[in-house]
């Protein structure tokens, strides 16, 4: 069975060092390199089919976040720092775990753990999946805090322009955020999108035209450019 690519970056010797040592102890696991910047990690990612980086944060030059922000989706990310203040930016890059120096092996196990039952299919380790709904929440950013948001809560996202409006059972939750992003962080076996402005919740549909789709009293539009896909969808 082929084993997970991964690769440290960090910019201390020691941290490196000990990363190393955690992953050497676990089996479906294959290092690749170590890189002391962000530069190095930027030169293997480009000739390596990296699949988890465990990345510090504060570095010189360019910080782990800010490299975070730019690589491909299909490189998971451990963070790895000493600052506990980086917690909530880095779970609202939907990154794999967040773990505070000085690191122990079984946290740092856990966070693998959590890697492989998350995003690595049973049958071929090397084969990045989508999380299905496993993954029963996502945390998005909400008058200066991080609001955990249960899909089985939500009824209808609305977008207005470069801000959505999160409408749940109990509540309404507005997040600074496009509803494209939001609708690729959703299960799509769950979610619908009905018009460029709406995404809905299809278990809490409870009738339909050709036209418009009811939750409860709240009719939501079904616009012509969405129609095929959405009546798809519906009669299935």
């Amino acid at each position: 069975m082929p084993k997970v690519k991964c690769l440290i970056t960090d910019d201390e010797p020691v941290a490196r060092e000990i990363i190393k040592s955690f992953v050497e102890k676990i089996p479906d696991l294959e290092l690749i390199g170590e890189c002391k910047n962000v530069s190095e990690t930027l030169e293997i990612l480009a000739k390596e089919d990296i699949q988890l980086l465990f990345l510090d944060i504060n570095m010189p030059e360019i910080s782990g976040l800010t490299l975070a922000k730019s690589i491909q989706s299909k490189t998971k990310i451990i963070f790895t720092t000493a600052y506990r203040e980086y917690a909530i930016e880095g779970f609202d890059l939907q990154v794999v775990d967040y773990l505070l120096k000085p690191i122990s092996f079984d946290r740092f196990f856990k966070a693998v753990r959590q890697f492989f039952d998350l995003y690595m299919s049973k049958e071929n380790v090397n084969e990045v999946v989508t999380p299905t709904k496993k993954e029963e929440f996502i945390f998005v950013r909400s008058e200066r805090k991080m609001v955990k948001i249960n899909f089985d809560d939500i009824i209808y996202i609305e977008s207005l322009s470069d801000y959505i409006k999160m409408h749940l059972k109990d509540q309404v939750v507005v997040t600074r955020e496009t509803i494209n992003n939001i609708e690729s962080k959703l299960p799509k076996d769950y979610f619908l999108r009905t018009h460029r402005s709406f995404i809905v919740s299809i278990g809490q549909i409870t009738s339909f035209t050709s036209e418009f789709i009811e939750l409860g009293k709240k009719a939501i539009p079904i616009s012509r450019s969405y129609k095929e896909n959405v009546l798809k969808r519906l009669h299935e």
